[in-house]
């Protein structure tokens, strides 16, 4: 039996790392993406005089928080799209936030793009910078999180 998460004929695709781009623009390579998911409320439906099975429908579409991990980077383009979200950035676009759209990339170790996700109303969340210590020899790590409205994926 073949393996369904392989490509036709080939092996499973690993990937090495995530590039994250919004609008275009390179905001990181990260190491790690969690929240690629959807969830689907059900709404019940009870009919009566049918006690056999109630109805289900399909309800409202959820979209948990993209989080990133990743190593520290020269980069300053994550500080410069959360600037226009936030703070003085926000207040300068009379306080209205603009959402743009982003794109997760799988990329293997060559670099070759394998698969892409795209993102509708991001936002960034939440920054988290790495934890200080001498004692510690743990890799320096940043983490991001980000909203969105919602994905649809991209072949490459």
């Amino acid at each position: 039996m073949p393996n369904s998460s392989a490509p036709l004929g080939g092996e499973p695709t690993i990937s090495s790392y995530f590039l994250f781009e919004v609008d275009g623009v390179e905001i990181g390579y990260f190491s790690e993406v969690t929240g690629l998911s959807v969830g689907i409320a059900v709404e019940q439906i009870f009919e009566g005089g049918q006690n056999g099975f109630v109805h289900q429908m399909p309800g409202r579409m959820s979209w948990p928080h993209l989080v990133f991990k990743r190593g520290i980077t020269q980069s300053d383009a994550l500080f410069t799209w959360m600037g226009k979200s936030s703070g003085e950035g926000f207040a300068g676009n009379g306080n209205k936030l603009t959402r743009s759209t982003g794109a997760v990339t799988v990329l293997d170790a060559e670099g070759t793009r394998l698969r892409a996700w795209e993102f509708d109303g991001v936002y960034p969340v939440r920054w988290t910078g790495p934890e200080f210590s001498v004692a510690s020899n743990v890799a320096l790590q940043e983490q991001l999180e980000v909203a969105h409205n919602g994905f649809k994926s991209k072949t490459q």
